[in-house]
């Protein structure tokens, strides 16, 4: 998040229970609240969603601040989930995606393929590996699960913000500068947003030799129970093999079998 965002009007907002038997578990679902939103919030919005006193929120989050789970923004108004909080979160992916059926599904990805694919998220303004099975190709990009590269220089970065509204692209690029890679790397803002509109349209991001010269990466969404995804599947090859223009008929048709298995996976694992 960039940039402070004003919370909904409180007349309009749906009222969020706070539910839980201990006051551990009401701390849990006040940080659900806050993590589920796309902009920073306020002490007067939460207690306007929540119908709790405000003493009691402003307790609340204090106490989650002191644990680092969130963090008060310079303003000293509005609060956002804290560094401790998103590192929790993504040690939960990659140890949950490093072995069993999701694992299996990038293997036989892979198999189809011929070329290395990956299970990637958005964290902050990065994309972060999440699981990788390498192809047994000679030549190829050797990477490692917990890799980090930037959202707007890899494809499963545009694919993502490709979901957000101008707005919400606004917040989360406004302040972040769009480090050139290579020639090809996007970095003017207009260019970026039009990038990501076509990217919506399609339904599909590439990667055409954005972040490391040479390499041509194509990833789609895993769909989600919710409006949004952040899970992104993809597949990534030197230009050598798979010719940018070329990459998404190759690759495509496998990459949307294999969303779909991991959507199935996903869907088991809420029941």
């Amino acid at each position: 998040m960039s940039s402070p965002a004003t919370d909904a009007n409180p007349v309009l907002a749906t009222q969020h229970s706070l539910t839980g038997e201990t006051p551990a578990l009401r701390l849990f679902a006040l940080l659900e609240l806050i993590g589920g939103k796309d902009h920073f919030v306020t002490l007067q919005g939460l207690v306007d969603e929540t119908g709790l006193p405000k003493a009691t929120v402003h307790r609340m989050l204090q106490q989650l601040e002191t644990a680092g789970l969130v963090v008060r923004q310079a303003d000293g108004r509005h609060y956002g989930t804290g560094a401790r909080l998103r590192n929790f979160a993504e040690t939960l992916m990659l140890n949950t995606v490093q072995f069993g059926a999701r694992h299996a599904v990038l293997r036989h990805l892979v198999d189809q393929t011929g070329e290395t694919c990956n299970i990637t998220a958005l964290s902050g303004d990065e994309v972060v590996y999440l699981d990788r099975v390498e192809t047994d190709a000679p030549l190829r990009f050797l990477l490692h699960p917990g890799s980090r590269v930037p959202m707007h220089a890899s494809a499963s970065g545009k694919r993502i913000l490709a979901q957000l509204d101008p707005d919400q692209r606004q917040r989360l690029l406004g302040h972040v500068p769009l480090q050139r890679y290579t020639p090809n790397t996007i970095t003017d803002l207009d260019e970026f947003g039009a990038e990501l509109d076509r990217i919506a349209a399609q339904g599909y991001a590439i990667d055409n030799e954005e972040y490391l010269p040479g390499l041509v990466c194509v990833a789609v969404l895993v769909p989600g129970g919710r409006e949004r995804s952040n899970l992104c599947v993809a597949a990534q090859a030197p230009v050598l093999r798979v010719a940018p223009d070329a990459a998404a008929e190759q690759l495509l048709p496998p990459l949307r079998k294999a969303a779909e298995a991991l959507r199935e996976i996903e869907r088991e694992g809420n029941r």
